[in-house]
């Protein structure tokens, strides 16, 4: 009985061994992927820094990186960054919440049931087809350059994307599936909620990530258009006074808060789809 004891023990042992080997070496991975992947962007800033110091590049319009971070820590410390940013993160989150669901729910309602794309599709369709950004200046004029008008325009950007994919995802599902559901006898609601919904899954994360980049961009419109705060209005203020490293400033906040929360997309679907067997390059 011990024999039979020790040899549970030293499995265990060599699993957890074999895990935390193949932790680090996930980690390593990463780490290295991330090494790479950082040498452009610091041969270009080097590259960039040594050309200002030089003169060889007019820092009245391409200020160095270094000028640039001492624009950005100035605003760090006094406060205003974060403010603006706040403004900004709440503007286009709550934009892509009400135009994402809204787009998530008219697609699951039109891919699901016939009768339904046969009523709103065609309008939908062509509304989709006008360039959102050519609907800002009626949008405010419609409702004010209050914050209504700037959820507004973001949304009805984020509408889109997000409606065409969970379209898409759900007309794409495998009819062998339906017959797998046949013969387990799902229902309905089964068949909704164990196969049609999770085969869209990957559709319906693309068009939240593509919903997410145009929220950003329907944020810097709206900002610019009528504004008194966020990231878009700190661009446009830099802009008349003519302050360039602020202007760069705004527009790495815009690519990194982008890049940042793309990553967390991302992230959720890997763990939502991890069933799912593709080419990793």
């Amino acid at each position: 009985m011990s024999i039979q004891t020790e040899a549970i023990a030293q499995r265990l042992h060599s699993t957890k061994a074999s895990k935390r080997v193949l932790t680090k070496f996930k980690l390593n991975n990463h780490i290295s992927s991330l090494l790479v992947g950082a040498i452009l962007p610091l041969f270009v800033l080097v590259v960039w820094q040594v050309l200002g110091e030089f003169g060889l590049i007019s820092e009245l319009f391409l200020p160095t990186p270094l000028v640039i971070a001492a624009a950005f820590k100035k605003l760090l410390l006094s406060g205003e960054l974060w403010i603006h940013v706040r403004i900004s993160l709440i503007r286009a989150g709550s934009g892509f919440l009400v135009g994402g669901s809204l787009g998530l729910l008219f697609g699951l309602l039109v891919g699901l049931f016939r009768q339904t794309e046969r009523i709103l599709d065609p309008t939908i369709q062509v509304l989709r087809l006008i360039p959102y950004l050519a609907t800002a200046p009626l949008i405010i004029l419609w409702f004010g350059f209050d914050e209504t008008s700037k959820v507004v325009i973001i949304a009805n950007g984020c509408f889109f994307p997000l409606y065409v994919n969970a379209f898409l995802g759900i007309r794409n599902v495998d009819n062998k599936l339906f017959e797998v559901a046949k013969v387990l006898q799902f229902n309905r609601f089964k068949q909704i909620t164990r196969l049609i919904l999770p085969a869209s899954l990957p559709n319906i994360f693309l068009g939240v990530r593509i919903s997410m980049g145009i929220a950003w961009i329907g944020l810097v419109v709206a900002e610019l258009i009528g504004s008194q705060s966020g990231v878009g209005f700190l661009i446009l203020q830099a802009k008349q006074d003519s302050d360039v490293p602020i202007i760069f400033v705004g527009i790495l906040i815009f690519a990194v808060v982008g890049g940042l929360t793309d990553w967390i997309v991302r992230v959720a679907e890997r763990r939502f789809l991890k069933w799912q067997d593709s080419f990793q390059g």
